[in-house]
C-alpha cells in the first residue's frame, strides 16, 4: 500500500456517518446490505447516503452490485487489512519494540526491554 491510498482510506474514514456506514456493513459482511437497508438503520436521507457510500467506493473500502432494482454494499475487507498491515509495517522500529498485527499496541523486545534497563534513570 502506497502512502496516498492510505491516506485516501483514513480521510474517508474521518467522517462520523461515513464510519457508521463502514461499521454496519462489517457487521453485515460479506453479504452487506442494500442502500435502503442501511438509510434505514443510520436515519441517513438517501442523497446524503449516496454521496458516502461514492466517497467510500472512492477509497476501495465498499463494492456494489445490483441485484434486481436493489443496490447491495459490501465492506472489502481486504483493503481494511492493507490498511492495518500497512500502519504497522514499521511499529515502534524506532524504539526497537515489535508489534503483532492482532495487538493493539507496539510491545517492546527482549532487546528493547535489556537496553532500556541499561539507560541511566533521568531526573
Amino acid at each position: 500500500m502506497q502512502n496516498k491510498q492510505a491516506i485516501t482510506i483514513l480521510a474517508a474514514l474521518a467522517q462520523e456517518s461515513r464510519l457508521a456506514v463502514y461499521r454496519l456493513l462489517i457487521e453485515h459482511a460479506p453479504e452487506g446490505l442494500a442502500a435502503s437497508a442501511i438509510a434505514e438503520k443510520l436515519g441517513l436521507p438517501n442523497a446524503t447516503l449516496s454521496f458516502h457510500l461514492k466517497e467510500l467506493s472512492h477509497a476501495g473500502l465498499v463494492s456494489s452490485r445490483q441485484s434486481g432494482r436493489f443496490i447491495y454494499y459490501a465492506p472489502v475487507i481486504e483493503a481494511m487489512n492493507e490498511l492495518i498491515g500497512y500502519l504497522t509495517d514499521h511499529c515502534c522500529s524506532q524504539s526497537g519494540s515489535s508489534c503483532s498485527t492482532a495487538a493493539t499496541k507496539c510491545v517492546p523486545t527482549k532487546r528493547a526491554v535489556a537496553a532500556n534497563k541499561r539507560r541511566p534513570a533521568s531526573a
